[in-house]
């Protein structure tokens, strides 16, 4: 009998595919990183080729470590990193150009032109983002614009547009399936999330033509079947959703007022709203949770564009350390009467500044800084910034003062800093047994959709604390860190 899910996790540094037992619990799983593409400053780019390659890697051995082959799996779950954008050939299925990921900043000034001419305030009203170089929508009309024959191609029909989900999807069904998931299609600056259909209005005003996009989809949904030429069976595709929308449904965040942190490459905090559009005073985005048998679910957002990207910068970058879990450690030694910041704003600044000329900047060094203090700098921004966001939250939604935040990601394994982060917040934070969330909110969407799995509530009461990190810092050592660290940030705003 064919119970096992599949959850494909295509992420900003890696793929990885996990496949879970009926259980949920972990059987086998394959991790496979690729390269980061810098081609100019605040320039991010992927090749779409190593990115598949990564994926397929990943599957063949998640299926080897599980030691079952693709007839036990019952159905795919894929979650991916959200607005990199991708438009291929129809006929070829080959990429017109590198994928350019979400950190990706070269459309800065075309976003700063249509502010000028008034267009922000109907895309925040029919898209709830603002206009950022961060969403495909401009990421898609720089390729119309700047590869050759492109435009042409795809006023003819003859090219396809997709997030990563869609790239993948076409791949897997041989080009059978070309659609998305409302979650991804939200994203785009392209989707109004309130009717829930690709707008017109914003169409003509990005200049991309309605022949690029894919069909959206329920997040549980059928998306198409991956081929058996590629794993030995056909296994249906059921179950797509944005990685932060996925590590919400792995959570179980599936009640208004609850609140998860999701710390990878960026870091993204979400609050459930329900069925209502909660409209941001504060800058950050209203999104959609989930869509499930048709019905939505909203969320705020803030979005941190730098997080385990930090980490990975001391790593690859200046050397400091060998693997990225030497961080923590490393952090505890600093020296504590050093005030050093770390603004990471490599890639800009996302919520609640949007300041996309920032670039990053290191305060308070002196000739004692040395390695660890540069590693506690990094990982104590990551939780200035979710302070942040968190802070902004609370006037756009309220606070009861029981704010509990669920976090998962790789940077939580990390006790020192989920202890940094619970003292800087004032608030518990809440690690799971299954860090894994983001494939587990695939996975749970393609295996309730097939029956292997439980319905939502019964999958909610299964979620089980790790550790709880409860605040210990005083209350005068708190705001004096803050204190500090608005100021570095002040420091680094290019429209202060």
């Amino acid at each position: 009998m064919r119970d096992y899910i599949l959850a494909i996790d295509q992420g900003t540094t890696s793929s990885r595919a996990i496949v879970f037992a009926k259980d949920r619990s972990i059987a086998g799983s394959g991790q496979k990183e690729f390269t980061q593409i810098f081609p100019q400053d605040g320039w991010v780019e992927h090749d779409p080729e190593e990115i598949w390659e990564s994926v397929f890697w990943s599957v063949k051995t998640a299926l080897e470590d599980a030691k079952i082959t693709a007839n036990d799996v019952a159905a795919i779950g894929i979650t991916n990193q959200r607005e990199t954008t991708l438009i291929w050939d129809r006929k070829t299925g080959k990429a017109v150009h590198n994928a350019i990921v979400w950190q990706d900043r070269r459309t800065a000034a075309y976003c700063a032109t249509l502010k000028k001419d008034g267009h922000e305030a109907l895309v925040t009203d029919k898209t709830g983002l603002l206009l950022d170089p961060y969403f495909s929508g401009t990421k898609i009309k720089w390729l119309l614009d700047n590869v050759e024959g492109v435009r042409a191609r795809a006023e003819a029909g003859d090219l396809a547009f997709g997030t990563i989900d869609s790239f993948l999807i076409w791949r897997l069904t041989g080009g059978k399936s070309h659609v998305t998931d409302a979650t991804n299609a939200g994203r785009t600056l392209l989707f109004d999330i309130a009717d829930n259909e690709w707008d017109s209005e914003l169409l003509n005003l990005f200049t991309v033509p309605a022949a690029l996009l894919p069909t959206v989809k329920d997040c549980a949904d059928d998306f198409g079947t991956a081929e058996a030429s590629l794993f030995g069976a056909d296994i249906p595709i059921l179950g797509v959703a944005g990685d932060q929308h996925a590590a919400t449904i792995g959570q179980a965040c599936f009640e208004p007022g609850m609140l998860k942190s999701t710390y990878g490459t960026g870091c993204f905090a979400l609050l459930n709203t329900g069925t209502d559009i909660v409209r941001s005073k504060n800058r950050l985005l209203t999104t959609i949770a989930y869509r499930l048998n048709g019905e939505t679910v909203y969320a705020l957002e803030g979005s941190i564009f730098i997080a385990g990207a930090a980490v990975q910068w001391i790593r690859d970058g200046l050397k400091l350390v060998k693997h990225a879990s030497e961080t923590g450690p490393l952090a505890r030694t600093a020296d504590p009467s050093q005030n050093v910041y770390m603004v990471p704003a490599f890639v800009g600044l996302g919520a609640p500044w949007w300041d996309a000329d920032a670039r990053g900047a290191i305060y308070g060094l002196t000739r004692n800084s040395g390695p660890a203090e540069i590693a506690k700098a990094a990982l104590e921004a990551v939780c200035y910034q979710t302070r942040d966001l968190l802070e902004a939250m609370r006037k756009d939604w309220g606070d009861s003062g029981k704010t509990v935040l669920r976090v998962d990601g790789g940077m939580v394994a990390s006790d020192w800093t989920m202890q940094f982060l619970a003292d800087i917040l004032d608030a518990p934070v809440d690690r799971p047994k299954i860090l894994e969330t983001t494939a587990l909110g695939a996975a749970w969407l393609a295996g309730s959709k097939v029956g292997v799995w439980p319905e939502m509530a019964e999958f909610a009461a299964s979620w089980a604390l790790d550790k709880q990190f409860k605040p210990e810092m005083d209350a005068t050592t708190r705001d004096a860190k803050i204190k500090g660290w608005d100021d570095a940030v002040q420091r680094t705003l290019t429209t202060r």
